[in-house]
């Protein structure tokens, strides 16, 4: 029985509560004090000890994770009582400002949703302490990646928990638009959810930019979830975001990665395969495009060789699609035994929603505002 089958029913969440290990209360032996200067590691990463207080009121719990720009912990609000997520941004002149930044979007942000519907993780405070800017969040269970893991792994989570998510996901791009803010790094990974499962909060806006400075980079967003104006140095707007939320979506409910490419190269390849071949109109407007297209707009693959291991281009004149969306949802909808026909036409409109969000031509892409009144979300199937 899928876990998350009675998403829609009322009154029920969509699934049962994680159970969460007590937190480890252990307190480290105080670090000596004349090494006041020794808080951080070699990288600026701070050296937590599990149960320290900080800023006289956060206990900490935990270590939820690392990234580029930050470490984050669990702690207890000593204040409230309540548990929280604090993001540590790195002991660097350049995470600090990239810090400082964040700090200002997520104000815009809630600034613009004071009632707190559109699903953007909550900024409770910040502070500073020890020469790390600390950034205090509403405390969510899990990710997506990690729900996936837990109850969808390789065959994703039902129809109508994808339905429930889309929706909240796309009224956080709606929030953003209003902001005019792209977020630039949308994926499971960023994407939380509170103890029952039933509501999402997109979070980690490090990547996040305003809308017009957008500078063409062929690694922005996870790659993955990267859309293919990225890839090729176009301008892009909004519509990136939309491309990775459809990325996401489909894995939600495939629990499988729709574009998993080793390099910007084969990137280009899968999307080719799934959604045909990039426009002449497209490719010459391209900065990029050179990198993986010959004069003629023919693709050049950049492969291994399988006997000798060594790196071959392949020109590859026409790519038809050959694994298109409808077949694979409808296949890794069969997986689920016996759907009824309203999950069928739910379905149904799922393809036709993703198709949508994973438009090419980024100006012909579905827009947040488009995809709240679609069917799949409205349920007017």
């Amino acid at each position: 029985m899928d876990i998350f089958a009675d998403a829609e029913q009322p009154g029920q969440s969509i699934t049962t509560a994680v159970p969460v290990p007590p937190p480890t209360t252990t307190v480290h032996a105080d670090i000596n004090p004349t090494l006041n200067d020794n808080w951080d590691d070699p990288e600026g990463y701070y050296n937590l000890r599990i149960g320290e207080v900080l800023y006289e009121r956060y206990q900490t719990l935990s270590h939820l994770g690392k990234g580029v720009f930050s470490s984050v912990v669990k702690a207890k609000d000593l204040t409230t009582g309540d548990e929280v997520a604090i993001k540590m941004i790195r002991n660097n002149e350049t995470m600090y400002k990239a810090g400082q930044k964040e700090l200002a979007l997520l104000r815009k942000l809630m600034d613009a949703d004071p009632d707190n519907k559109k699903h953007v993780i909550r900024l409770l405070r910040h502070f500073e302490h020890r020469n790390h800017l600390c950034l205090v969040f509403e405390s969510l269970s899990m990710n997506l990646r990690d729900v996936l893991k837990k109850y969808g792994k390789d065959v994703g989570i039902s129809i109508k928990a994808v339905r429930v998510y889309a929706q909240q996901l796309f009224l956080s791009l709606s929030l953003l638009k209003r902001c005019s803010l792209l977020h630039a790094d949308i994926k499971p990974d960023n994407i939380l959810v509170t103890e029952s499962k039933n509501v999402l909060k997109l979070c980690d806006l490090g990547s996040a930019s305003d809308a017009s400075d957008n500078e063409i980079t062929p690694y922005l967003v996870s790659r993955f979830y990267r859309a293919p104006e990225i890839i090729l140095g176009l301008p892009y707007d909004y519509a990136l975001d939309v491309w990775s939320a459809g990325c996401t979506l489909y894995e939600l409910f495939t629990g499988k990665i729709l574009f998993p490419g080793r390099s910007n190269n084969q990137m280009l390849k899968y999307m080719m395969e799934v959604k045909g071949r990039f426009s002449n109109k497209m490719l010459r407007k391209s900065q990029f495009s050179n990198q993986h297209f010959d004069d003629t707009y023919t693709f050049m693959s950049v492969e291994q060789d399988k006997l000798s291991g060594k790196t071959v281009v392949k020109k590859l004149p026409l790519v038809k699609p050959s694994k298109d969306i409808k077949s694979r949802i409808m296949s890794a909808g069969s997986v689920s035994n016996g759907l009824t026909e309203e999950e069928n036409r739910l379905l149904l409109a799922f393809v036709d929603f993703l198709e949508k969000c994973l438009v090419l031509t980024p100006d012909r892409r579905m827009t947040a505002k488009e995809a709240l009144v679609h069917p799949f979300i409205t349920g007017k199937i």
